[in-house]
């Protein structure tokens, strides 16, 4: 069984045919500048930047030929499946289902929604489409997980301190052992990661561990 020695609080094991890597939301609206992010006024660079970094740990992650899982938060045309109060909130004239930048904001089939050209999921990986913050809800995602007799969930994407940590909750009280892979994650606004990853961390793993990119591709190369 790998460990990651480095990993905080303390080492992480996992074992490989019952671990999985979920990557939320590297979508084209909330990275790429002219997207939404960046017309809501955030400094999608912070985002951009990890692209890198989350390519290397996908290419890591499939030579080990490990399941790998890609969520994308968006809505059905009509927006029937989309909670009421994200329809309400915000804090510019762009609203979810509006003509944006990239098509519809957050809107199922329109470019913006889509996965960023180097993040691309590959034929057979898991694509999980969600309506809510949280990857489990009104999804298929646990029932997905089950079948696969998964127990150990390795995550990143965007942002840290919403749908990724969101996600990691909502595994963490269904039973999963969850790490955060934290130069693979970001937030709009660093305070916020820091603080996130602090949580996750905090009272001995509450919700999770944390690692970086590197500490995991040493942990499968052992």
């Amino acid at each position: 069984m790998p460990t990651i020695s480095a990993a905080r609080p303390y080492p992480y094991n996992f074992p490989l045919e019952r671990t999985a890597l979920v990557m939320i939301d590297m979508q084209r609206d909330f990275i790429e500048p002219g997207g939404f992010g960046a017309a809501l006024g955030n400094d999608v660079s912070r985002l951009t930047a990890i692209i890198p970094t989350v390519a290397r740990l996908l290419a890591v992650w499939r030579k080990a030929g490990l399941p790998l899982i890609h969520t994308r938060e968006n809505h059905r045309p009509d927006l029937s499946d989309c909670p009421p109060a994200k329809l309400t909130r915000g804090n510019s004239s762009l609203r979810i289902g509006d003509p944006g930048p990239m098509g519809r904001i957050l809107v199922q089939g329109e470019p913006g929604n889509d996965f960023v050209p180097e993040l691309a999921a590959l034929p057979g990986e898991l694509v999980i489409d969600k309506p809510g913050k949280g990857a489990f809800y009104a999804t298929t995602l646990q029932d997905e997980l089950k079948a696969r007799g998964i127990t150990h969930l390795l995550f990143g994407g965007v942002t840290t301190e919403v749908c990724v940590q969101t996600s990691m909750r909502e595994a963490n009280d269904r039973g999963y052992e969850c790490l955060l892979v934290e130069d693979a994650t970001e937030s709009y606004f660093p305070e916020f990661k820091a603080a996130a990853v602090e949580m996750i961390r905090a009272q001995g793993a509450i919700v999770g561990w944390t690692a970086t990119t590197d500490q995991v591709t040493a942990a499968l190369a052992s």
